[in-house]
């Protein structure tokens, strides 16, 4: 068999929510050991709460921070061990788990790891080799560094909410925590340039990802146009700069749509055909693009009139056979049964060993494939502390009487401490509170995964 690009990289995890440990899940699936390490009274977020998503059939079961649909997706293929890093006991046993790893992934503020001298200068000292991955708010210097921060709000204090909008209205986000995901990717790539850093100059590097400077990124051309020009752009909604129309319109069915953008004169007079009123294209009013910009509202309401009597997949469909370009607005259903993911195998399936009562589920894969060795999700997530005696005692080497010990003192464990009560709501519940848009019963059947 083909060995995975990552076998044999050991990553010690101690990040928490989103992007950190979604870059490790990756990472994970390349062949990379990793050990995630959570306390008994500090668990990932992603195991209760509002980023938890939904429990297995709606289940909370005994153990409900081992059943979390966010948890189980980002985690997948790790190996868990519980530490109470706020006693030095529990920061003892992480010291030596990084003097025998590659890569140590933190994501807390940075006051958190120089106050226990696991900053990059000290835990270069216990592993001159090691890579450290540290991805904060602000990144680990400036007047902002100390700030605590999470996507869902940097989209606001990186500019991207003011970008993002209909014309004259309020900024409005672009979706929930769009900049973990930007973190993921950059953490991802990060990781594997510090690899090939080690190779060719034989000693470790810190990557330290600040996810304001991502999102600043995404919104580049309007800061600079401010620079240059002190201009400051409008928000435009799903309009375009130099394209028109450009939009999305609502189709046939239950909050239903379908992104439609015209980019020249002969994608117009397509578009037109289309629709059934190809005397427009000769209309003096539409006949340029600076023409059909000035009168967009109008032109909205015949476009949309036209994708009404149509359901989204339709209309994109005569849209595209025409040549011109169109998209359908996807729900999660559509992403769960799309006949295009499913031949790519975007949608893995994973089996959870059967005393989990978790049974067998789609989790997602990755958007790349590698032509010469096959990539998969290696595993479903841990357990809480499953792996505590296989590493500490099987890695580290520690006896029987250490272990115990650890264990009599809480350091380790393999049940919270502090166990938030699980949100137990019906179904039907949570499509009342605007919780979910809707569900399907026969969803398993749908899914291929009916008992």
């Amino acid at each position: 068999m083909t060995s995975l690009p990552l076998e044999g990289l050991r990553i010690v995890d101690i990040s928490n929510v989103f992007s950190l440990p979604y870059a490790a899940g990756l990472l994970a699936d390349l062949g990379a050991e990793v050990i995630k390490i959570e306390g008994p009274g500090r668990l990932d977020v992603s195991r209760h709460g509002a980023f938890s998503g939904v429990y297995p059939d709606n289940e909370v079961g005994e153990d409900p921070w081992n059943r979390t649909s966010t948890y189980n997706l980002l985690n997948r293929g790790k190996k868990s061990v519980v530490l109470d890093l706020s006693r030095p006991e529990g920061r003892a046993v992480l010291k030596d788990l990084i003097a025998v790893s590659d890569v140590l992934a933190e994501n807390f503020t940075p006051r958190v790891m120089r106050g226990w001298e696991l900053d990059y200068p000290h835990a270069a000292k216990l592993n001159p080799n090691l890579l450290m991955i540290s991805c904060s708010g602000f990144g680990r210097e400036g007047p902002y560094a100390q700030y605590p921060a999470q996507a869902t709000t940097q989209e606001a204090t990186h500019g991207l909410t003011d970008a993002t909008g209909y014309r004259g209205d309020i900024p409005s986000k672009a979706g929930q925590s769009f900049v973990d995901f930007l973190a993921t990717w950059a953490l991802s790539m990060g990781t594997l340039l510090g690899l090939r850093y080690r190779r060719r100059f034989g000693k470790g590097l810190w990557v330290d990802v600040g996810m304001y400077q991502l999102g600043c990124f995404m919104v580049s051309e309007r800061i600079l146009d401010w620079e240059a020009n002190r201009h400051r752009d409008e928000r435009i909604g799903n309009r375009h700069r130099q394209f028109a129309p450009q939009g999305c319109y609502r189709c046939a069915g239950e909050d239903a749509w379908c992104a439609i953008s015209v980019r020249d004169d002969a994608e117009w007079a397509a578009l037109c055909g289309v629709i059934g009123r190809p005397e427009l294209a000769a209309d003096p009013r539409y006949a340029t693009v600076e023409g059909r910009r000035a009168h967009h509202d109008a032109l909205d309401t015949l476009i949309g009139a036209w994708t009404a009597t149509l359901g989204k997949m339709e209309a994109m469909e005569r849209a595209q056979a025409a040549g011109v370009p169109a998209g359908a607005v996807f729900n999660a259903r559509d992403m769960h049964l799309d006949p295009h993911l499913r031949a790519r195998g975007f949608l893995e399936m994973l089996e959870f060993p059967p005393e989990r009562g978790i049974g067998r589920r789609p989790v997602i894969g990755r958007p790349w494939k590698l032509d010469r060795t096959r990539i998969a999700v290696r595993g479903p997530a841990p357990t809480l502390g499953q792996h505590n005696r296989d590493i500490l005692c099987g890695l580290l080497g520690y006896d029987e009487a250490r272990f115990a010990e650890l264990e009599q003192a809480g350091i380790t464990a393999t049940k919270p401490t502090k166990v938030r009560p699980p949100l137990r709501l019906s179904m039907e519940d949570r499509l009342r509170q605007g919780r979910l848009a809707e569900w399907d019963r026969d969803y398993k059947t749908r899914l291929g995964i009916a008992d």
